[in-house]
């Protein structure tokens, strides 16, 4: 599925999740939250390290405390080991069903020797394999019980409100509640909407922090990130009704600053940037924006400068790193290269999974002259995306203009030796 990365939600939604790892013991852990672009409402883990959630969750999120409820109840998923007790009931589930079949199977076969024919042996078929999919489905929902009391639990041991949490999942009942009358209670991998939010909401209203709000500053950043999600993903008609001129909110100047420059009007949209860094003239995500509608604009050598204030800004945040070496290459001038070799290299080492930086590498090596460089870091970029015959290609082509033993024959050398699935192939 498509990722967004953004430097300004990334670190939003770090400070968000935080808190809540350290406490449920997984900072160690090196949790990752990764943003979707899809613009339905979903959370989920899927691994120990990362948890996922859509854009959709974003903007439908009215406070900070909404979003970290979301994340404290997935976080109750990965401390309670719940995927791989999942794994294993579904091991034993398959071992069942292949009993079941094998079951319904002799059903089938004494019933067509008898005169009631086939069908008493579908349904003996059917009915194991039914009772298993609920059994499935109630081990599934009690896990969701659990994560829903660890993440009160998490949330009561930070400090923070699990109301959040509470009216979210309220908000998200009310949209299903017209389908509950049809819908069989025990074939659902959650709870029923009702029940779960009146749980929830019995344990919640007991913590001591129920009425504790969001700090006015993080709201702020909370509306700015919803602001900068539509600008970039919504219509701009859409974007104009969300946020109608006559809102001179910070938000509310983000939002159409971003669809006005992703509009082509470049000229009137670094005039609101300007106005936005006026207002906040520390801010490093707005001389970030100023930098990337100058950069696609087409003015590369204008958008240095805002991309070094906000490298500096952001203490040398990867993405924004990058985004800087991307502007120098684009620049076509040979002195910079070198700037932007030692950029890409920095922000490697924190980011090692950008393809995106790998490929600005190897643009700012080729404005070097060094071919041997330039072929290892387009193999490592190859590599990155997923295409390891292409990166083995290049990394036998690297390692022909490398020092043999020298790191970077080395790492052009693990490359080639990678062995390829049938996918890439």
């Amino acid at each position: 599925m498509p990722v967004i990365r953004d430097a300004e939600i990334e670190q939003l939604l770090r400070d968000y999740a935080q808190p809540i790892l350290r406490t449920a013991g997984l900072a160690k852990q090196n949790v990752k939250v990764v943003v979707l672009s899809d613009r339905s409402f979903n959370a989920f883990v899927m691994d120990g390290r990362h948890i996922f959630i859509n854009a959709g969750a974003l903007f439908d999120a009215k406070t900070p405390n909404e979003i970290i409820g979301v994340f404290a109840h997935e976080t109750g998923h990965l401390a309670g080991g719940h995927l791989q007790r999942l794994r294993e009931q579904l091991a034993s589930a398959q071992t069942a069903s292949i009993v079941a079949l094998l079951a319904g199977i002799g059903a089938a076969v004494a019933g067509a020797r008898s005169s009631s024919g086939g069908n008493v042996g579908a349904a003996a078929i059917m009915a194991p394999q039914s009772a298993i999919m609920r059994s499935m489905l109630a081990y599934v929902r009690t896990q969701e019980d659990q994560a829903d009391h660890a993440g009160v639990k998490f949330l009561n041991a930070t400090g923070q409100s699990p109301k959040g949490m509470v009216d979210l999942f309220k908000r998200l009942s009310n949209e299903v509640l017209f389908n509950s009358r049809y819908i069989d209670p025990y074939m659902q991998s959650h709870p029923m909407p009702a029940e779960r939010v009146a749980a929830l909401e019995t344990l919640a209203k007991s913590s001591p922090y129920w009425d504790r709000k969001d700090p006015p500053e993080l709201q702020l950043r909370h509306d700015l990130m919803r602001a900068k999600l539509s600008g970039f993903l919504e219509r701009p008609d859409t974007v104009a009704r969300r946020y109608p001129p006559s809102d001179h909110s910070l938000p509310a100047r983000y939002a159409r600053a971003i669809s006005t420059y992703r509009n082509s009007d470049l000229r009137q949209a670094i005039a609101q940037i300007d106005g936005l860094i006026q207002a906040q003239p520390h801010n490093s995500y707005f001389y970030e924006l100023k930098g990337q509608a100058l950069l696609e604009g087409g003015h590369p050598a204008e958008a240095v400068a805002p991309l070094r204030q906000a490298v500096q800004l952001s203490h040398s945040t990867p993405l924004i790193e990058i985004l800087l070496a991307q502007a120098l290459n684009a620049t076509n001038n040979p002195k910079l290269a070198e700037e932007a070799v030692g950029l890409l290299r920095t922000a490697i080492v924190r980011e090692p999974e950008a393809p995106d930086a790998y490929s600005q590498l190897a643009m700012a090596y080729g404005r070097k002259g060094d071919v041997a460089n330039a072929d290892l870091a387009s193999a490592q970029a190859a590599f990155a995306r997923g295409d390891v015959k292409t990166a083995r290609q290049l990394a036998s082509r690297a390692k022909t203009g490398l020092p043999i033993g020298s790191p970077g024959w080395v790492q052009a050398d693990d490359i080639v030796n990678v062995k390829m699935n049938a996918k890439s192939q």
